[in-house]
């Protein structure tokens, strides 16, 4: 994927940028080859600004399933009219150390919902996944998040021990787990992961944007200024 963006990418820039300057120059196209060549650093910010505005194009014709969580499973006011959305894995490392990030967030405002969707692409992780979507059928997805993340990495102990602290009925969170909700959303995550070009976790959509990776506190603080400020002047206010 990357290869391909990659490689449109350069087409652009030494077709289009060089084809139109060609005239007044002569050598535009080799001084561009040139200073690409220079600073190859450039190029993965480059191709990842590319990746992140074909993935924000593709979450216009899905936003709405992206948003909408399962009933439950989300962090902060669920009534909330700020919206971040985190793919998040429970055997991810970087997903823990954001799970902070998120928390502080919650914490600064009231109107903040985090909508979590399980996206369980390590090894093992995929029973925890199912518990914590049975965790959001009980009304306690924000207590087994956190007990899971403290407990980790996922196992079936750890799970057994995630669910217990949140207070989980464990014979009716057993059931719901493999049951057929659960599955479709599963598969759901799956494919709106891969629609939306993610290839890790954590991942993010706030507002227009879709942002891979743990970015810290300070990018999902300005991302969510951002998605205010869009809001705000679709709005016309």
């Amino acid at each position: 994927m990357i290869k391909t963006l990659a490689t449109a990418f350069l087409a652009l820039v030494f077709g289009f940028l060089g084809a139109a300057t060609w005239s007044y120059t002569g050598l535009a196209d080799n001084r561009t080859r040139a200073f690409m060549m220079e600073n190859p650093e450039m190029l993965p910010e480059m191709v990842e600004a590319l990746r992140n505005k074909e993935s924000a194009e593709q979450l216009a014709d899905v936003r709405d399933e992206v948003v909408t969580p399962f009933p439950g499973a989300v962090i902060g006011n669920p009534n909330g009219s700020k919206i971040l959305v985190e793919f998040t894995d429970y055997n991810c490392p970087y997903c823990e150390a954001s799970l902070e990030d998120v928390n502080r967030l919650v914490a600064e405002d009231p109107e903040l919902k985090v909508v979590v969707r399980e996206w369980s692409i390590f090894d093992g992780s995929e029973g925890a996944a199912r518990m914590a979507l049975a965790a959001a059928m009980q009304g306690k997805y924000a207590a087994f998040h956190e007990a899971m993340f403290r407990l980790g990495p996922a196992t079936p102990e750890t799970v057994e021990a995630a669910a217990r602290e949140a207070g989980l009925d464990w014979e009716k969170a057993q059931a719901d787990a493999v049951s057929d909700p659960v599955s479709v959303e599963l598969a759901r995550n799956l494919s709106l992961a891969q629609q939306l070009g993610f290839s890790g976790t954590p991942a993010w959509v706030t507002g227009n944007q879709v942002i891979g990776g743990a970015v810290g506190y300070d990018g999902l603080k300005e991302a969510l200024s951002e998605a205010g400020a869009e809001a705000q002047y679709t709005s016309g206010a």
